[in-house]
C-alpha cells in the first residue's frame, strides 16, 4: 500500500492579497504555523515539493528535505503573475471568466487548468505502486487537481474544492486507484 500526504504550503503575501502567485517567500506567521504542524507528520519514505520558493520554505519549516520536482510546480499563471483578482477582473473580465469556466482555455497565457490536471494526474499515475509513505508539498491548485483525479470528478469541480494554506490532504493506494482518506482523532 502507498499512503500520499499532500501538504499545501505556507501563507505568502499573494494568498492575502488575493493576488496570482508569483514565486515569493512565505509569511513569518506561515514560517511559525508549518512549525507547529510539523509533529502531526508521520514517517515519510520519499518526500518531493514543488521547486517554488514557498514549497522549499515550507519544506525546510517541516524539516524534510525534499526531492524537487517540476510536476508539482503550481499553475503557470502567465501575464496574471503577480496581479489581483481585482485588477484581473476589470481589465479582462471576458478572459477571467473564459478561464474559469473552460478549463481547457489559457487566456493568460500561462497553462490551463486541464493541463495543470493532466499534469497532476501523470505524476500520481507514476506513484501508484510506490509503496510506503510519500509526502507532496505543493499548491492548493495542484491539490485540487489531485483530489479531481482521485474522485474521477469533472475538471469543472475544479473550482468547488477550497485548498487553504497548510492543507494537508491524505491518499492512499492499493496498486490501481487512489482513495481520499480522511484522518480521524487519535485515539
Amino acid at each position: 500500500m502507498t499512503r500520499l500526504t499532500w501538504i499545501c504550503h505556507g501563507s505568502t503575501a499573494a494568498n492575502r492579497e488575493a493576488r496570482f502567485p508569483q514565486d515569493e517567500p512565505l509569511s513569518e506567521k506561515a514560517i511559525t504555523a508549518t512549525h507547529a504542524i510539523a509533529p502531526r507528520l508521520r514517517h515519510a519514505d520519499s518526500v518531493f515539493a514543488s521547486p517554488t520558493l514557498r514549497a522549499r520554505q515550507t519544506a525546510d519549516a517541516l524539516g524534510l528535505q525534499p526531492e524537487f520536482c517540476a510536476a508539482l510546480a503550481d499553475c503557470d499563471f502567465g501575464r496574471w503573475s503577480g496581479r489581483s483578482f481585482a485588477e484581473i477582473q476589470q481589465a479582462e473580465p471576458e478572459s477571467l471568466a473564459a478561464w474559469m469556466v473552460r478549463p481547457e482555455e489559457a487566456p493568460h497565457g500561462g497553462e490551463a487548468i486541464a493541463t495543470v490536471c493532466t499534469r497532476i494526474s501523470a505524476w500520481m499515475t507514476g506513484r501508484l505502486q510506490a509503496g510506503g509513505h510519500i509526502v507532496a508539498i505543493t499548491h492548493a491548485a495542484i491539490i485540487r487537481a489531485a483530489i479531481i483525479n482521485t474522485l474521477q470528478a469533472p475538471i469543472s469541480s475544479f473550482w468547488i474544492v477550497d485548498i487553504e494554506p497548510l492543507a494537508v490532504v491524505h491518499m492512499t493506494s492499493n496498486g490501481s486507484r487512489w482513495s481520499l482518506r480522511v484522518e480521524g482523532a487519535a485515539t
